[in-house]
């Protein structure tokens, strides 16, 4: 480990800059713009007093996610995915990841029948776009729940714990926390880890990209991710007060 040269020169169990910083829309019920180093996604969270036609009735609510990139959130420009016509197989499978995310952390039927959809817009992309979207999202999510108890819609706190995310991987064949791009695209293998303020892993997603992941290297990586999310609950209770 002591030979490790991270690009960013931080040391392999160290996080990003992080930034959580809130109210950043004006319309928005919650906001939080993510910045985690230079990767930076704006989430807002949307209020509607209805819920999908299959939940009416039921006495529940529903948190939903959607995402997506700026054209030039990277080196080149990419084309708005609304002008292409359809949503590409990764956006749809990041914002169904955010959606599963922040669910799990909330009771829906203190929810009532309201509906929150979190939009996460990727504004400059840096690697962890996705764990970013997570870990502001719900700030965002929380500050709207904030809101729409204090104006009654509500009467009681729906979110149980909290959820963050982080991106592990190996890089030079050493585990490190918080892949920025070159680390993410010249790495031997990742790892993206969903936690909750609990200890609970929400969700795991991990590939060893140029060879298999050892079991030694992995048990590393969890305890990376672990430590990481814990730094990100605390900027979380600290951005929502």
């Amino acid at each position: 480990m002591t030979n490790l040269v991270r690009p960013s020169g931080r040391a392999a169990d160290q996080l990003r800059d992080i930034v959580l910083e809130t109210n950043v829309t004006r319309y928005a019920e919650g906001s939080c713009l993510a910045k985690f180093g230079h990767t930076h996604v704006l989430c807002t969270a949307s209020w509607s007093d209805s819920v999908p036609p299959w939940l009416r009735g039921q006495g529940k609510g529903w948190v939903t996610g959607e995402y997506g990139m700026l054209p030039r959130a990277t080196h080149t420009r990419g084309n708005r995915e609304a002008a292409r016509g359809k949503q590409s197989g990764r956006t749809q499978e990041i914002q169904r990841l955010i959606g599963r995310s922040l669910r799990s952390v909330v009771d829906l039927k203190a929810l009532g029948e309201n509906q929150l959809t979190i939009d996460c817009d990727v504004l400059q992309a840096d690697g962890g776009t996705r764990t970013a979207s997570i870990t502001g999202g719900f700030v965002a999510m929380a500050l709207a729940l904030k809101y729409l108890r204090e104006e009654g819609v509500i009467s009681a706190d729906p979110i149980q714990k909290q959820a963050a995310a982080i991106s592990v991987g190996l890089f030079q064949d050493q585990p490190v926390l918080d892949l920025d791009y070159p680390e993410d695209s010249g790495g031997e293998g990742d790892m993206n880890v969903v936690m909750s303020s609990d200890g609970g892993f929400i969700e795991i997603q991990g590939t060893g990209e140029e060879r298999p992941m050892t079991r030694a290297e992995v048990e590393e990586l969890m305890r990376l991710a672990e430590k990481g999310c814990n730094e990100l609950f605390e900027a979380q209770r600290a951005a929502i007060g």
